[in-house]
């Protein structure tokens, strides 16, 4: 016969393992599979129980097991219960989390805040002349300003700013399956403001501001032609100038998986006039179009990009009636991993009519005949290589050198545009904790025109910049 005495030490046995189920119920997330294990067990336990007492048919059911059995039923349903709204908590608790470390969400929107605070330091001397004090010319490398002649050199001149300073913004929100996200970016600049003798307050600039969705993007960014991804480690905003595109501007691409893009840009044609100046007539009707693809290998990465231009000026430009010409060049660049962290970086460019889009707009996409008013595309050649070496975990090198060579119609423009510019830098950066570089970099800088005429600069940069 079924004995109370037993019905008292399982009803204690059961209660204790319930009792230690419930406890554990606030547990981690990774604790949840234990819960659900010592209920299940449990709940074995009252149907053995059960099944105790319906074997018992000769005897009258105790009705304080009965009583028990049931309590612990409703005990079990309730930590089951308790479980899984834990369970529901750390899930949310866990999102939070990993939207912590990657913004926040206003409704269904993923919002990101990035950019770095930079602060530099340079000296820097010309040989031939004076570079204006007070001056973005002075905040980094910018190829055809170099002064070249016989002007007096201009000594070591020192200044300090933090223009390279940038914030970002980015959000991110699903439509229709896929990924509508948005970039807003801006800096301090080449933009005006205050001065150096009082305030260094710089007026904010629009770097980005595009749309990305399904391939598509739209709006202001990096041109297609140029591949920022190849850019050197420098400290300098750009470093290897000279021999790189560098472009940024609206437009209207597409690209697929596989890597291919094409993209219709802002058209803008610059022309050298024949006492060697800079017209920007605006009477563009055509976009710039540009094929380019990308290919990725382990640790390196590949790029080839093609353009075609409308160069064109009008009656109203020079009153020499209107024309156009092709403008079309080839750019191939690229990282390739060497051992685990090292790379060497390149960029080849050549081309007619690609004047704005190499080295900050070093000569002009074309020349115009006085005679005729016909336009004369400008040829090019320009290319950079830089080695980066990774010395440890907190410590960096780029060495690295840059080549431009134009081909100016002198009939046209005068002697006084640039014929070469080349450069070379190196530099070391210190990483003592994540996110925070503090470096050094020495620049040398040659400029000659077409008369002949040349000039050096050379620069000392310590920058610090913290990302976030």
């Amino acid at each position: 016969m079924y004995k109370n005495t037993s019905g008292k030490a399982l009803r204690r046995s059961i209660a204790a393992g319930l009792l230690a189920a419930t406890a554990m119920a606030p547990a981690a997330a990774h604790a949840q599979s234990s819960v659900e294990d010592r209920l299940d067990k449990l709940e074995a336990m009252i149907m053995a129980l059960e099944a105790r007492m319906d074997a018992q048919q000769s005897a009258p059911a105790d009705p304080q097991t009965q009583a028990a059995v049931t309590e612990m039923r409703a005990a079990v349903a309730e930590t089951r219960a308790v479980a899984a709204k834990q369970g529901e908590l750390e899930t949310r608790v866990a999102a939070v989390e990993t939207s912590d470390k990657s913004g926040f969400h206003i409704g269904d929107t993923q919002v990101t805040i990035g950019g770095y605070v930079k602060m530099d330091a340079i000296t820097a001397r010309t040989s031939a002349g004076q570079l204006g004090g007070d001056t973005f010319l002075r905040d980094f490398l910018i190829p055809s300003t170099v002064p070249v002649g016989t002007g007096a050199g201009s000594g070591w001149d020192t200044d300090f700013n933090a223009r390279q300073t940038r914030f970002a913004i980015k959000t991110a929100t699903p439509v229709a399956g896929k990924t509508l996200g948005t970039t807003m970016e801006m800096d301090f600049m080449v933009t005006s403001g205050g001065d150096e003798r009082i305030t260094n307050s710089y007026t904010p600039r629009l770097r980005h501001a595009f749309v990305t969705y399904d391939g598509w993007t739209i709006g202001q960014t990096w041109g297609t032609f140029f591949n920022v991804g190849a850019l050197p480690d420098t400290l300098d905003f750009i470093g290897t100038t000279p021999g790189t595109v560098f472009i940024r501007q609206p437009l209207v691409r597409y690209t697929t998986k596989s890597g291919f893009s094409i993209a219709v840009e802002q058209p803008e044609t610059t022309v050298t006039t024949a006492t060697g100046g800079r017209v920007t007539p605006g009477d563009d009707s055509l976009p710039d179009v540009v094929l380019r693809f990308d290919k990725k290998a382990g640790k390196s990465a590949f790029s080839i990009a093609a353009i075609g231009r409308q160069l064109k000026v009008s009656n109203d430009d020079f009153g020499l009636g209107s024309d156009s010409t092709l403008g079309y060049g080839v750019s191939v660049s690229g990282k390739i991993g060497i051992g685990e962290k090292d790379d060497f970086r390149f960029m080849v460019n050549a081309g007619e009519g690609l004047g704005r889009y190499i080295g900050l707009n070093i000569v002009n996409d074309a020349a115009i005949d006085p005679a005729t008013g016909d336009l004369d595309a400008i040829a090019s050649y320009s290319g950079f290589a830089a080695y980066r070496h990774v010395w440890g975990d907190k410590l960096r090198s780029t060495i690295a050198g840059s080549y431009f060579k134009a081909d100016n119609p002198v009939a046209l423009t005068s002697t006084s545009p640039t014929d070469t510019v080349w450069n070379a830098l190196a530099n070391v950066i210190y990483t003592p904790v994540p996110k925070l570089d503090l470096g050094v970099e020495y620049m040398y800088v040659e400029r000659e025109n077409e008369a002949g005429l040349d000039g050096n600069l050379q620069k000392v940069q310590v920058s610090a910049k913290y990302s976030f």
